[in-house]
């Protein structure tokens, strides 16, 4: 087949949305007869993160008008994990083994991260007379995830690069 037939191929809808069909490497994770393993691995990695996000509101607890430290703690660091994955996986030089993606990115932390909570944690506080603690866990929360996604793509990036040169240079 010639590379003109093949562009003419109809590319199948990936089931991750992350997923470029027109790599290889990413093809073969997803598309016909890929959905049983892409969504059971998305189902094991969910049950493990919502059991670890369970455990920390477990861990600390949120009543009343008190700040939520649990769910806010639970959303930062999740958006920091997935920079750091998403940098590994799409930038780390290598090809990630098959399946990590929709595990690691929208099972484990798509179950730990809980935007769902933040909302109703919010709704508490107003209801609860804390006005100012819901704004500025309202706020709080979209600017500590944003910070700390930058922070961990900027180190991971860094570390993937440093890592690179060390492997060219060796002879």
């Amino acid at each position: 087949m010639t590379d003109r037939q093949r562009r003419r191929q109809p590319v199948p809808e990936a089931v991750d949305p992350d997923v470029d069909l027109h790599v290889p490497q990413q093809r073969a994770e997803t598309g016909p007869g890929r959905t049983g393993p892409v969504l059971g691995a998305i189902a094991a990695g969910g049950a493990l993160g919502a059991a670890a996000r369970h455990g920390l509101s477990l861990a600390l607890p949120a009543h009343g008008a008190a700040f939520p430290w649990g769910t806010f703690l639970v959303n930062v660091s999740g958006c920091a994990l997935i920079g750091v994955l998403m940098v590994l996986v799409s930038e780390g030089g290598r090809t990630a083994p098959l399946l990590v993606r929709p595990f690691l990115g929208v099972g484990v932390l798509g179950g730990y991260t809980t935007f769902s909570t933040y909302a109703v944690d919010v709704s508490r506080l107003l209801d609860e007379g804390g006005g100012g603690s819901a704004v500025g866990y309202l706020f709080g929360t979209v600017a500590g995830a944003l910070v700390a996604l930058w922070l961990a793509v900027s180190v991971t990036r860094a570390a993937v690069t440093r890592v690179a040169v060390r492997r060219a240079e060796r002879p």
